[in-house]
């Protein structure tokens, strides 16, 4: 599986009783991949797969499947505290026909490398659909480390890495060490230029959400060895996704989708709407974006 092209969380829908609006979120599907997205995502972190009961996060998957996935690459976010259940619901996505898997760092425990290692061999054994990892260690308070990634070379199925950490001597470290061996997604927005420029095919990013095209302009640009059109491109993008970088990333996707005309409501608590001050903010560089 090659990843190429950009790949969007999308952001969930919620009603005034904080249920999945599914003829929302058919509004949303369709607006991004009308838009160049070439690639779906559910259960990321910007669909708020973390405040799902597991039956809304099988449902959402069967959902995806079933609505989008004759016109969009599926990966299946299956991501959880546990091995035993990241490897059920990796089955479970599987079974479905999804075309791959994102799968995160459990939360909270803290695995250290060694255990880190155990985990993905353990899901990687258990499946054999491609599997794309995603190191966020300021979300997950672990890191994928070199010791992972060496012990990880020899299964073919996990086939590259979301690397969201921010620090870009890991992109020159990893394409020293693997080569082509593992692909290298853009997982830190704001830092997209410079994964295009060391070759990186694919991005996924939530602000797709509301942005889908913008993000696609930059990556086609790059795709085409068109670094100036590239950049400019970016810097059309780049206040709005260094203002989601900065906090509240979720609120801000979702009110991006509001301005828009999509009403996806707001995030399930514990995370708030965004205060008046913020939105104003975010509405200047959505602006700028968008125009």
């Amino acid at each position: 599986m090659q990843m190429k092209g950009v790949y969007v969380p999308v952001v969930t829908p919620f009603d005034a009783d904080e249920n999945i609006d599914y003829k929302v979120l058919q509004q949303l599907i369709d607006f991004v991949l009308a838009n160049g997205v070439v690639g779906l995502v559910p259960g990321g972190t910007t669909g708020e797969v973390y405040a799902f009961s597991e039956s809304e996060r099988l449902d959402i998957f069967k959902f995806y499947k079933d609505y989008a996935g004759n016109r969009a690459t599926l990966l299946a976010g299956t991501n959880s505290g546990a091995t035993r259940d990241v490897v059920r619901y990796s089955e479970i996505a599987a079974k479905m026909g999804y075309d791959g898997l994102m799968v995160a760092v459990p939360p909270y425990s803290r695995p250290n490398q060694r255990e880190l290692l155990a985990h993905y061999r353990a899901v990687a054994n258990a499946v054999e659909i491609p599997i794309v990892l995603y190191n966020f260690p300021w979300r997950a308070g672990s890191e994928i480390g070199y010791d992972v990634l060496d012990g990880l070379v020899d299964c073919k199925n996990v086939i590259g890495i979301k690397e969201s950490s921010g620090e870009m001597p890991r992109l020159y470290e990893m394409r020293m060490r693997y080569g082509e061996r593992y692909q290298i997604v853009c997982g830190s927005d704001d830092e997209a230029l410079d994964y295009f420029l060391w070759g990186t095919q694919a991005w996924i990013g939530g602000a797709g959400s509301c942005a889908p095209s913008q993000h696609v302009a930059v990556l086609e640009a790059a795709q085409a060895g068109d670094f100036i059109k590239a950049r400019t491109a970016m810097e059309k993008i780049l206040p709005l996704l260094r203002n989601m970088e900065s906090g509240s990333y979720t609120q801000k996707a979702k009110y991006g989708c509001e301005l828009l005309g999509m009403p996806v409501g707001n995030p399930r608590r514990p995370l708030l709407p965004l205060l008046d001050e913020d939105k104003r903010e975010f509405e200047r560089v959505f602006a700028i974006a968008q125009g």
